[in-house]
């Protein structure tokens, strides 16, 4: 047995656990949202901060990367135990099909898993919801917790999305067949920006909040003197021993 696993937020940039492979891809009918709280590596139960999590959307794709763990089952249930650890506030685990760039028809890997929260207030605690973009700018601008600011998470997902599209146009463009073949594709790759021009525009409000707050580059130590506006939640704090990472 094989362990694929999806990652659209920090696993892109920072998995954390042992792979053989990685393939960079897409899966359909979800889109990347900051509408999930944590409380116990970018922010606190007093002030969480705001990561990503998938939502249902029928004309949406989602680009990340997709890791296989292979070694027997004592490697997939280490990689297993780390990730349950690490993604504790995404509350249901589900299986997509994934697709390899080049491909949008048929999929490179099925059954992948991917880590989501429930998109209920109500039900799933951790969930925020959208809020207006100032309001989630001023939120992520002002949030930390022991492994670092929410804006560096933001800035590293925005970071981390702009070489996904730069690495698969410069792919295509280097070769002239394929290209050609494959117009719906690269038109899909020009489009699928859009999906993030979201994060993009979150990314620069963040920026200018910080511009604002300070004439000069906002060091971290001044991050303190900014209060945030948007609406306390409070949340019970995660079991001793959770943040095992630097997500």
């Amino acid at each position: 047995m094989v362990l694929w696993v999806f990652g659209y937020g920090s696993l892109i940039w920072n998995p954390g656990f042992d792979f053989e492979e990685k393939i960079l891809g897409f899966i359909k009918g979800y889109k990347r949202t900051f509408n999930l709280a944590c409380i116990d590596h970018r922010g606190t139960p007093q002030h969480p901060a705001r990561t990503c999590t998938l939502e249902t959307d029928e004309e949406a794709i989602c680009w990340g990367i997709a890791y296989c763990v292979k070694g027997g089952l004592d490697k997939e249930q280490e990689a297993m135990k780390y990730l349950e650890r690490r993604e504790c506030e995404y509350d249901q685990k589900i299986s997509v099909d994934f697709y390899k760039e080049g491909d949008s028809l048929k999929p490179a890997v099925m059954g992948v898993l991917v880590f989501v929260a429930t998109p209920d207030p109500v039900g799933n605690k951790y969930y925020l919801g959208p809020a207006p973009l100032k309001d989630m700018a001023r939120q992520i601008a002002t949030a930390n917790g022991p492994n670092g600011y929410n804006r560096d998470y933001l800035f590293s997902m925005e970071k981390a999305l702009a070489n996904i599209m730069a690495s698969m146009l410069l792919q295509y463009c280097k070769n002239t067949t394929v290209f050609s073949g494959n117009l719906p594709m690269v038109f899909m790759l020009l489009c699928s920006g859009h999906e993030d021009d979201s994060i993009i525009e979150l990314a620069n409000e963040v920026r200018k909040v910080l511009n604002r707050t300070k004439e000069t580059k906002i060091t971290g130590s001044d991050a303190s003197s900014l209060k945030s506006h948007a609406p306390l939640v409070h949340l019970s704090a995660l079991p001793e021993g959770t943040v095992v990472d630097s997500r």
